[in-house]
Parts: structure tokens; C-alpha cells; sequence
């Protein structure tokens, strides 16, 4: 095995364990605090819960909520001189991928100054970023876990990866009980964008026995839970649904993803789509387009989707794929591209942006632009 390496935050997990909010804080150093989430967030009543931990403790809370569901680079530069005009001294992201992935582009500005897009790819953060705290608040994104930022640039319609340990919180505190008051078609989005981020980062080039264990413990957790979390909403269920989200996040943040969230990021950088509604139609076409680099993994993927089989692998592959199409199809998501987009008239521009994404790198498979474009047709 390759050198190989394993970052994940401090993490807190469990029912009512936001309630260490505070005392977390202030054992960072914490007497002003900039909180991030959004206005969905607001009517949930989680934002004046937050606010209130931090007040009982008597730390000081400033709010930016300033966040679209594809983050901006001006509302980053926002958020930064926020932060900084208030003196503020540790962050808190609190939210879905958006809220958490802005604070994570205000805490680079906050270290590092400059622009967002100075550090768009791998690597570029060179200085420490302020003491940074996740409440999730979905099932879905992983942002808490990962090594990752996704802002667009408004100017060049990019969204942009920007890569780095430095991104990854002090501590990440996941309380189930915030999914409780979400929309079931925010349950399934997040979930399928999970899912995605499994079977990504499990065929990555750049997966390890520490990231493949994760990877299948959420595929597994997703699949046995997403069904009574979304008709009944067991707490149970939505708390095994955070434990894939958690598990995925490990895995892809360390192993990295493909060729699905390179096309996910262009889309939604030109489009303004959001992120999970892309997966459940690109991710069966991808897998089969990798199928023939990464045949023993796409069967045991079938494997987990299907049960025991008695076939070739490469038939248990085709057949788990399927019957994942399948399962999107009974979710009631959308399956087509062309529900989602306006025209097909724009994929190779589309296409060729995306195969310059950072995560095409670790696909399993190497492609063109024009594979890219394939897989767009094939979807459309």
C-alpha cells in the first residue's frame, strides 16, 4: 500500500449534544464568536438555540447569514470583514453544506487575506485559520468532515474546490435531532448526495483500507435507513443516516471523489442548481463508466444494493447499478437531465470545465471531455 494519510476533526456525536457548544467554544479560546447559518435555519428556531448556548456561557455572538445554497465569493468577503470588524475569535458554522462551506472560505480569508479564488485547488492556504466549530444540521454534505470548500465564483460561473487540511474544523458536533424538522425531499437530497460521496471516494485512486471501511458503512447505512427516515422519521433512522453522513465525509475528504462531482460542481457553477439534485442522475451513468476500471468494487457496491448474488462480477455490477437508478427512480427525484437544465446546447462548454475540476483527478477512470459529454447524454 501507498503512503497514505487520515484527517477527521474532534467530533462530538449524539443526541442533545449540542449542548456542548459553549464549554467547546470557550476551550478554544472563544469570547466572541461569529456565527454562520442561513435564514431556513432562522424559522427552525436552531439559529436563537445556538445563539442562546453561547449567551448562558456569556460569550458574545455576532450573526452572518448571508448565504445562498451555492455560496458566493462576495458573500465569503463578507462574512470575512464581518468577522474581522468584530473582533470576533472563533468561527461557527452552522447548517447544510453552504452555511458550513462559507464559514470555511470567511476562516481562510480571516488567516490568510486575499481573495476566495487565490485559493481555489489544492494546497494554497499557508497560514493558520481561525478555531473553527461545525453543527450540521443535514445528512448529506460531509462539509464538517472534509478537507473541502466549494464557493462559486460569480464572475468566471465556477464553483470552486478549494482544498486543504487547514479546512478541516477543531470539532464537528452532530446532534441528530436537528434533522427533525427537515423537508422529506431534503432528508432524500442529502442522503443521495452521501451515497454519492461513498461510492466516489470507495473507487478513488486515492482510497485506503481506512477510507473504503468508511465508504461501505454509509452505503450500508444508507440503504437499510433512507426509506423509514423519510415515511416515518424515526429518530433512530435519522441518527444512522448522520453516522453515513459522517462516514462518508471521513472517506471522501482522505480519498477524495470523481467524475460525478466534477460534473455536479460545473452545473451548479453555471446554473445555480442544487448540489443533490444532480447525483441521483449522473451517479448510476459515472459508475458505469468506471465500471471497467474498478470491477471488483462496483460488485461489492452491487452486493451491498442488492444482497447475495450468486453471478459474475462484473454482472452483480451492472445489476447493482440498475437497481440503484431503480431505487432514485422510487425516491421520486428527478433521474434526467434535462428536467434540471434549460438546454443541452451548453454540455461541452459544461464538460470541459468540469474535467479541470480538482476531483477528476482521483477517478478511478481516466476522461476526456468528451466522455463527459457522453455521460451527459446518456443522462439527458
Amino acid at each position: 500500500m501507498l503512503v497514505t494519510k487520515f484527517a477527521i476533526p474532534e467530533i462530538i456525536f449524539g443526541k442533545g449534544s449540542v449542548k456542548h457548544l459553549a464549554p467547546c467554544a470557550r476551550r478554544l479560546g472563544a469570547r466572541r464568536v461569529l456565527l454562520v447559518s442561513d435564514a431556513g435555519l432562522e424559522k427552525a428556531g436552531w439559529v436563537d438555540m445556538i445563539k442562546g448556548l453561547l449567551e448562558e456561557d456569556r460569550i458574545d455572538c455576532v450573526y452572518f447569514s448571508n448565504v445562498d445554497s451555492n455560496p458566493r465569493d462576495h458573500q465569503v468577503h463578507e462574512g470575512a470583514a464581518l468577522y474581522k470588524d468584530a473582533q470576533a475569535d472563533v468561527i461557527v458554522g452552522l447548517g447544510g453544506g453552504s452555511p458550513i462551506d462559507a464559514a470555511k472560505g470567511i476562516a481562510t480569508i480571516a488567516g490568510n487575506g486575499g481573495q476566495i479564488r487565490d485559493y481555489e485547488g489544492a494546497n494554497k492556504i499557508m497560514r493558520p485559520l481561525p478555531p473553527m466549530i461545525f453543527i450540521p444540521s443535514t445528512a448529506g454534505s460531509g462539509s464538517d468532515m472534509s478537507q473541502y470548500s466549494i464557493i462559486t465564483d460569480v464572475e468566471r460561473q465556477v464553483k470552486m474546490s478549494i482544498i486543504s487540511r487547514s479546512l478541516v474544523p477543531n470539532l464537528s458536533i452532530i446532534d441528530p435531532t436537528m434533522l427533525t424538522t427537515k423537508t422529506s425531499e431534503l432528508i432524500i437530497a442529502s442522503g443521495v448526495d452521501a451515497f454519492a460521496h461513498a461510492v466516489e471516494s470507495y473507487v478513488s485512486r486515492a482510497a485506503s483500507p481506512f477510507t473504503e471501511h468508511q465508504a461501505l458503512l454509509a452505503i450500508r447505512l444508507i440503504l437499510d435507513n433512507m426509506g423509514e427516515a423519510v415515511s416515518t422519521r424515526s429518530l433512530q433512522a435519522l441518527e444512522q443516516l448522520s453516522i453515513a453522513s459522517t462516514a462518508a465525509g471521513m472517506s471522501f475528504s482522505n480519498a477524495g471523489l470523481g467524475i460525478g462531482h466534477s460534473l455536479a460542481h460545473s452545473v451548479g457553477g453555471r446554473y445555480d442548481v442544487l448540489h443533490g439534485l444532480v447525483h441521483p442522475i449522473l451517479l448510476p451513468v459515472v459508475m458505469r463508466f468506471n465500471l471497467p476500471a474498478a470491477k471488483e468494487k462496483m460488485a461489492r457496491i452491487g452486493r451491498e444494493i442488492l444482497g447475495p448474488q450468486v453471478c459474475p462480477v462484473g454482472s452483480l455490477a451492472e445489476k447493482g447499478i440498475e437497481a440503484l437508478h431503480e431505487l432514485f427512480v422510487s425516491l421520486g427525484v428527478t433521474t434526467r437531465l434535462r428536467d434540471i437544465l434549460p438546454t443541452n446546447s451548453e454540455l461541452e462548454p459544461l464538460c470541459r470545465m468540469a474535467v479541470r475540476d480538482t476531483c477528476t483527478v482521483t477517478n478511478p477512470r481516466d476522461a476526456h471531455w468528451s466522455d463527459l459529454a457522453r455521460i451527459c447524454e446518456e443522462a439527458w
